[in-house]
């Protein structure tokens, strides 16, 4: 049997009595313990170092962060070169989120990996799918990109946007849901 964190990342349904549940909430209980330290930092420097502490990998000194910064579990995500993370984003991560090189995400972007089921006898449970934000892409202010979706390289998402589908590649999204508004000419 797949360990809980593999079957999370899996997609698979995750009750909340799974018997391996209880590492999930040492993780998060981890996370929170750290979580202060990040959003009292004072430098980028500070917040690079402590973000990194709750990921568990070194993020790059070409990546810019400002606190605060939240995230739930901390441990499923990765962050490439020259990324920019502004403001007041959150990532709940359980099911992986990845930013590419050259990400930015303006302030009190959310990406949000975890779900539950329509169903309520199994609603108290989960259901993750990974965020990939591909090379260069631009997510505004206050956008919120949900389970499973991809960006893709060079694209945009408009301020505001609940994006719920991959946005393709080189193109600009906006609305809730997000839907196309314009393809970008290089």
């Amino acid at each position: 049997m797949k360990d809980i964190f593999e079957r999370l990342k899996a997609g698979e349904f995750v009750p909340l009595t799974d018997p391996e549940f209880h590492k999930v909430n040492a993780v998060v209980a981890r996370t929170l313990a750290l979580s202060p330290a990040l959003n009292a930092a004072t430098t980028v420097e500070q917040v690079r170092e402590q973000l990194s502490n709750i990921i568990g990998a070194t993020i790059d000194k070409s990546t810019t962060l400002f606190a605060p910064f939240h995230t739930n579990f901390g441990r499923f995500i990765s962050i490439g070169k020259h990324v920019f993370i502004n403001h007041a984003c959150s990532f709940l991560d359980m099911g992986g989120i990845t930013l590419e090189d050259h990400v930015l995400l303006g302030p009190k972007v959310n990406l949000i990996t975890e779900n539950h089921p329509l169903n309520p006898v199994n609603r108290r449970g989960m259901i993750c799918k990974p965020i990939i934000i591909k090379r260069n892409a631009w997510i505004g202010a206050g956008a919120t990109i949900l389970p499973g979706v991809t960006v893709g390289e060079n694209a945009v998402v408009a301020a505001g946007a609940v994006v719920s589908k991959d946005v393709p590649a080189n193109t600009v999204v906006g609305g809730i849901p997000a839907k196309i508004l314009k393809t970008i000419e290089q």
